[in-house]
């Protein structure tokens, strides 16, 4: 059975017969992913401490229980020191400079290092006990769809061996790089090709890092999360308003996070979202900590 969302049942178009179980499912969303869901941020939103220690603690205290690394990049040693103080987990890294080295590119040269990199961030990822590597697999100027497509999983899949070894996942990001979405396009597009693309590796230790932000412009999140399922590993959140076309903070714009709940409720989901938003000082991180608790009804 095809499932509708919420807004879409407000927009018009639902038949009588299935408004009594749509409400019931949509109405209240509060507490059905508590106990199951994690947050975490990107260490450059933590604007204070001179070093790793204390941005952790930082962190820690404004509400998160992980924080995301950009890696290759940092000392391992003062991480792991980091963590043993503090009590703050890297539950995952960012692989570093994959916006600029990437594995699409027409030059083998270029996706060497593309490859090396990666290869570099899960080693660093599983020294300091963090289970993902985030990656933007290339961009839509380097080629057609089928060659960014074909260049992308070819490189990458390099490192799936290693991956497996390591037991560090790969989360590809939906991000704005023009590969699987029309750029151009309206906002009632499908998260189909991003779910093939997935597909493509054959491959438990490939997934996605979901941006719930990142194409709300594009389409509907609880819809694409439903169509992702299992796929995705980890996410990501930040604000966005279709209407003014701009970043919002998280809860602000309209993106309907309560349909975005439900739908991560449906598909079981449990693990980590990371906040990827300015950042600031404690008191700004424990407003955005706050943001996420209200906007996934964790309080």
């Amino acid at each position: 059975m095809n499932r509708i969302n919420r807004r879409r049942f407000l927009a018009g178009g639902v038949t009588l017969p299935f408004i009594p179980s749509l409400l019931s499912q949509s109405s209240d969303t509060s507490g059905v992913l508590r106990g199951q869901f994690y947050k975490t941020l990107k260490i450059g939103m933590i604007k204070e401490g001179g070093n790793l220690k204390e941005k952790f603690s930082i962190a820690k205290e404004a509400g998160f229980d992980g924080v995301e690394l950009s890696a290759p990049g940092y000392d391992v040693g003062e991480a792991i020191q980091a963590v043993s103080e503090t009590g703050l987990v890297v539950d995952g890294t960012v692989c570093a400079d994959h916006w600029n080295v990437r594995h699409s590119d027409p030059d083998p040269a270029v996706r060497k290092r593309a490859l090396e990199t990666l290869l570099r961030a899960l080693e660093d990822t599983h020294a300091v006990g963090g289970h993902t590597v985030l990656l933007v697999v290339g961009h839509g100027k380097d080629g057609s769809e089928k060659e960014v497509w074909d260049r992308s999983v070819e490189n990458i899949s390099q490192a799936i061996p290693l991956a497996a070894r390591l037991g560090v996942s790969i989360a590809v990001e939906n991000v704005w790089n023009e590969f699987c979405y029309d750029a151009k396009g309206g906002s009632q597009q499908s998260g189909e090709k991003f779910a093939a693309y997935i597909d493509a590796f054959d491959s438990p230790w490939v997934g996605m890092q979901f941006d719930i932000g990142n194409h709300w412009k594009f389409g509907e999140m609880g819809d694409w999360i439903r169509l992702l399922g299992k796929r995705i590993i980890k996410l990501d959140v930040k604000g966005f308003s279709r209407k003014e076309d701009k970043w919002t903070r998280i809860g602000e714009g309209d993106i309907d996070f309560a349909d975005v709940t439900l739908a991560l409720h449906e598909i079981g989901f449990a693990g980590w979202c990371a906040a990827e938003v300015a950042g600031g000082d404690l008191a700004e991180l424990r407003k955005v900590a706050s943001e996420m608790d209200r906007v996934f009804g964790l309080v």
